[in-house]
């Protein structure tokens, strides 16, 4: 039985994964008021051992509370069906077999579209590059997804650095995503949702791919995975030009690169590749990141351990912006290494301001001026 009263209670709470009213998604199967205030709740789980059905009942329970006729709460749960879940998959991601576009080709082996490349996502793809390893890229790509999240925005990011992930540690997301037919809903940390080989792959075994499989691997993060359609999808770009890069151009028309380096001439000269990269595949450079600018000493001197000039050198050259430096500190390795980012356990840090200020840069500033809608047509 349902009570309207209580259904329009419960009508705000919503799965945490999905981010959906239960009500909304035919969770709620039973919302029944006795006559002594006790409120028999029945919520139906979208796969057994849901991992987060403690949470469900906290968000159930509160809501139902807050109703002055209620006096105590009753909730069981059950679990959908196969059908139910085929059906909800429908809803929420559409037909493998969906809209056709001019990147169809590009999607899931059944057919499915890269949403990110369609002409009316709203989804701005950043895609951190820096051409080589050890600048700190995962480090920047997990802050500033953290740093966007705390601004209100919707988040993801794509671990694409298939042979060496990282993005599971420095988030902190401790499960893999959660299956509902076929479609994958990735876990979420600190605001940010996030998909890597990390999940998948074996503890300490190394992914050994040729290019196909890596290919494949891509299509399926960005098609088979539930995203909902962030405001922006971070994407953490392997070091190298090979064929990751190049398929993510295919795949992401729209994207934005943002290159990451370090003072020092060296690492300059590889993030300039990378530049060049982009250049060659039709994807916009617009911006530079360096990182590791100074070391802070006890003395509160700054100590430029790898040079400085090397990021302003490359964006003067490259005619687009610095966006920022962020300095050298041990509380942003070793948040890295336990899933706490320091943008989000040291919000007055020195390095957290230089996060937020760089994602504010690329949120409001760097927003393209371009409108992309599927009602605009060349005639």
């Amino acid at each position: 039985m349902m009570n309207d009263l209580l259904v329009e209670a419960l009508r705000p709470v919503q799965d945490p994964e999905l981010h959906r009213s239960i009500v909304d998604l035919g969770m709620l199967r039973q919302a029944d008021l006795a006559d002594d205030g006790t409120a028999r709740i029945l919520v139906a789980l979208t796969i057994a051992g849901c991992p987060l059905r403690n949470e469900i009942t906290n968000r159930v329970t509160s809501a139902a509370e807050t109703l002055d006729e209620v006096s105590a709460v009753e909730l069981e749960f059950t679990v959908m069906t196969d059908d139910e879940r085929e059906q909800l998959r429908r809803t929420l991601h559409g037909d493998a077999s969906g809209s056709a576009g001019s990147h169809q080709a590009h999607g899931h082996a059944e057919g499915r579209a890269i949403p990110f490349a369609q002409p009316g996502s709203t989804t701005r793809p950043l895609l951190i590059s820096s051409g080589k390893g050890g600048v700190g890229k995962s480090s920047i790509t997990t802050n500033l997804a953290v740093a966007l999240a705390g601004m209100g925005h919707r988040v993801g990011v794509v671990d694409a650095d298939i042979y060496g992930y990282s993005i599971p540690r420095m988030l902190g997301t401790d499960r893999p995503p959660t299956v509902i037919d076929e479609m994958l809903v990735p876990p979420e940390m600190w605001g940010v949702r996030c998909i890597s080989m990390g999940y998948f792959a074996p503890e300490n075994e190394a992914v050994i791919w040729r290019g196909p499989m890596l290919h494949k691997a891509l299509e399926q993060f960005l098609t088979d995975v539930y995203w909902d359609e962030p405001d922006f999808l971070l994407v953490d770009m392997p070091p190298g030009t090979g064929d990751i890069a190049i398929s993510l151009s295919q795949y992401l028309p729209r994207g934005e690169v943002y290159v990451v380096t370090t003072p020092q001439p060296a690492a300059q000269k590889v993030a300039r590749l990378s530049a060049a990269m982009a250049e060659k595949v039709n994807l916009p450079v617009k911006g530079i990141i360096e990182n590791m600018s100074w070391f802070t000493g006890d003395d509160g001197k700054r100590y430029e351990i790898f040079g400085a000039g090397g990021g302003q050198e490359l964006a003067d050259e490259l005619g687009i912006p610095l966006l920022g430096q962020l300095p050298l500190v041990p509380m942003l390795r070793e948040g890295g290494d336990v899933g706490r980012p320091i943008v989000a356990v040291e919000p007055e840090s020195e390095s957290a301001a230089a996060f937020r200020a760089i994602a504010e840069r690329i949120a409001v500033e760097l927003k393209p001026k371009k409108i992309f809608s599927p009602e605009l047509k060349v005639i």
